[in-house]
């Protein structure tokens, strides 16, 4: 996929991008090789997934909790995986493993997520780990495709309760399986939290507009023009907090006819969704 420039209305939490955005798309911010578009788009849709981590167990959806493109989003779901082989390794990270895994998710590099996408096996790697994390609605990109995974919203928030959360989940009939928050140790836990809390400031648009408390998000971001119909998909997944109460968010959307389009639908969902 060629890279195109960033579009001039798109917005962060605090204002205009400045120019510097052009250089992370160009980076890798896109999907690195061409979309093979999915059927056709007519008109923007999203599907948000909200979790109040402080009062409910059971998270609430809006919008048909259908599956989506990833685009970057996916960049989480394999760090995680990533982790998961350290774990059962009785291991930590390696300094590659780690110069791989920082910029993927503080920069959205595409580089090093091609490079951790082999290190984890690509789809099926993926699919294994996701089977620990309780996701079940989630398909790994084929031929190297990892942007063109499909998730749903509440896989997403299964997600995100796994680096979030601490609760002990196992899988029905094999109570020795850990599943969950549990899959990943806390130490696993604290550093996708912490790399999800130190991305670049063009990148922390998204489910950060559903805290106006103007606090640091903690989040990760996936947009991909698809190139047979020209149109966008904007994902953002991440925690947020309101009024107290720490909320996990997932806005999964496609068909926007710009990037700032799709930004700004996000954003509207993600506000819609908490309040």
């Amino acid at each position: 996929m060629s890279c195109r420039p960033f579009p001039a209305t798109a917005r962060t939490r605090t204002g205009v991008v400045p120019a510097s955005a052009a250089a992370l798309l160009s980076a890798g911010a896109l999907l690195p090789a061409p979309a093979v578009a999915a059927a056709p788009v007519t008109s923007p849709r999203a599907t948000a997934a909200v979790l109040d981590l402080d009062a409910d167990r059971t998270p609430v959806v809006r919008g048909a909790d259908s599956a989506y493109d990833t685009a970057s989003i996916v960049k989480v779901d394999i760090l995680a995986a990533l982790l998961l082989r350290a774990q059962d390794a009785g291991r930590q990270l390696t300094a590659e493993e780690r110069g791989h895994a920082e910029p993927m998710i503080k920069r959205s590099d595409n580089t090093a997520a091609d490079a951790l996408w082999r290190k984890i096996g690509r789809a099926s790697g993926l699919a294994t780990a996701n089977k620990r994390l309780g996701l079940s609605s989630t398909t790994g990109g084929s031929a190297g495709k990892w942007g063109l995974t499909r998730t749903t919203a509440s896989d997403q928030i299964r997600l995100l309760r796994a680096v979030f959360e601490g609760d002990t989940t196992t899988q029905p009939g094999t109570p020795s399986t850990p599943l969950g928050a549990t899959a990943l140790n806390a130490r696993s836990r604290a550093y996708v939290r912490s790399l999800m809390g130190q991305v670049v400031p063009e990148q922390t648009w998204g489910v950060s507009a559903a805290d106006a408390s103007g606090s640091s998000p903690a989040l990760k971001n996936g947009w991909l023009q698809r190139t047979t119909s020209g149109l966008w998909d904007v994902n953002s997944v991440g925690q947020v907090t309101v009024k107290g109460h720490r909320y996990l968010v997932a806005v999964l959307s496609n068909g926007s006819p710009s990037m700032s389009d799709g930004i700004s639908l996000v954003e509207r969902t993600a506000r819609q969704a908490v309040a």
